[in-house]
């Protein structure tokens, strides 16, 4: 608009009057109102777009290049697997074989969440950088972009002819009764015309081409970072999975490793006396091997025991037993917190002082 005024003011020559009625003549002819907003309108869509398109050209490079160092990282963990796996196959360590069944879960630990960083990086991918990269190049952003550049070219071209439709009336009104004038002057006011009837169908044309490019720009790229935020949440919500399993699985072993030996029931230990032989000891001295020297006495317990029969007493540990009798063949028979049985002997701990709290709690 500023270079239309100023080859105005040049032919102009200087005239306050003509230079008035020039612009209004200018303004009549070309720059309508319906006009200017279909400019301005075109003007927004082709700049949305083109951000649209840069962040769409950003977001698939960013997702080509994780997938790059994603496949490194899978590489080199998966080489890690199989020195793992084959630590714990070959280890012959003299120890034991607890490192080497650490080493076997965590190789195939490893191996797992590398097959799920593969997935996810497969799936970003096909789910986001191919769909995007696919808009970017595709013929419908830059179909739409090739009617909006041919709007502009035909509104330049319609803004020269403006200026020449101005520059003849200028002519016709200094040599009013010239014919050629006259008829030249009403030559470049059909073309004029033209332009602008063309310029109003390829604005609407290019306009509706932009805003449905716009619309779907930002309906696929929200659909895509969607769709990669979710495959990175079930990526990460898989491998949390498969390091809680193998956190509880090394622990597991490492408590085993370093809790004190259980006293186990040996299996040709002979089974407690039934309720009728235990009713009729309580008395006596000896019955069926049993011996009960060393007295009744209090016993702490080291180790759990859960009672097998109706005959036996569980016990937990950290409880106290009062210890009644005790056979030869590893049983002892005793009351706590009220119940009385059997159980294994060697599970408890003889205590010579006991707190009184702890008394009271066996019975």
């Amino acid at each position: 608009m500023r270079g239309v005024l100023i080859n105005l003011g040049v032919i102009s020559g200087g005239s306050q009057t003509v230079w008035g009625w020039w612009i209004w003549k200018l303004r009549q002819c070309y720059y309508d109102e319906a006009e200017l907003h279909q400019h301005q309108k075109l003007e927004k869509l082709y700049i949305s777009t083109r951000a649209g398109k840069h962040f769409q050209r950003d977001i698939v490079r960013g997702v080509e290049g994780y997938i790059v160092t994603g496949s490194k990282q899978v590489e080199i963990g998966t080489k890690l697997s199989e020195d793992s796996r084959k630590y714990g196959t070959e280890n012959t360590c003299t120890s034991g074989t607890t490192l080497s069944k650490a080493a076997l879960n965590y190789g195939r630990a490893r191996a797992q969440m590398e097959k799920e960083r593969g997935n996810l990086l497969k799936a970003l991918g096909t789910q986001v950088a191919e769909p995007l990269r696919a808009m970017v190049m595709g013929a419908p952003l830059e179909d739409a972009r090739h009617l909006a550049q041919r709007y502009d070219r035909m509104r330049q071209e319609a803004e020269a002819q403006a200026i020449e439709v101005s520059k003849r009336q200028v002519k016709v009104r200094e040599m009013p009764g010239s014919p050629e004038l006259a008829m030249k002057l009403e030559a470049a006011e059909s073309k004029l015309q033209d332009l602008k009837s063309n310029m109003a169908v390829l604005g609407k044309e290019a306009a509706a081409a932009m805003a449905a490019v716009e619309a779907q720009q930002q309906r696929l790229t929200l659909q895509r970072l969607i769709a990669m935020v979710e495959a990175e949440r079930a990526y990460h919500q898989r491998v949390i999975q498969i390091l809680d399993q193998l956190e509880n699985e090394m622990i597991s072993e490492r408590q085993r490793i370093e809790a004190p030996p259980t006293p186990s029931v040996e299996n040709n230990m002979a089974p407690p006396p039934s309720y009728e032989e235990v009713n009729g000891v309580y008395a006596s001295q000896s019955h069926n091997g049993s011996t009960d020297g060393m007295g009744y006495f209090l016993g702490e317990v080291m180790h759990s025991y859960q009672a097998e029969s109706d005959v036996e007493l569980t016990l937990s540990v950290g409880d106290y037993v009062v210890v009644r009798k005790v056979t030869n063949n590893g049983w002892a028979e005793g009351e706590c917190k009220g119940k009385a049985g059997w159980f294994p002997f060697a599970y408890i701990e003889r205590r010579e002082r006991v707190l009184a709290s702890k008394i009271a709690e066996v019975f």
